[in-house]
């Protein structure tokens, strides 16, 4: 598991070496809004992602103020920071 920013309101589930999640960082990190990364190497992490998606391991999947995204764009990302905060 790796971590940007421990506190961040978003967290996104990555891939080593995924195009998505790269370009995906990039834009949050242009638009400075802080995320924190975790790895689905770790099987945790992974069972979180098959959880989210109904069984696949798609990434990047997003936590973002309580909204699950799967493979959104930084629109979305947005978006879901804009709504109330969902709870569990």
């Amino acid at each position: 598991m790796t971590s940007s920013a421990p506190s961040a309101p978003i967290t996104v589930y990555w891939r080593w070496g995924c195009p998505f999640c790269l370009r995906l960082g990039a834009r949050l990190r242009l638009a400075r809004i802080p995320f924190r990364r975790v790895d689905i190497r770790d099987p945790k992490a992974a069972a979180e992602v098959r959880a989210i998606t109904g069984g696949d391991e798609v990434t990047p999947t997003v936590i973002a103020n309580g909204h699950e995204l799967v493979n959104p764009s930084i629109a979305e990302v947005r978006a879901a920071l804009a709504e109330p905060p969902r709870t569990p």
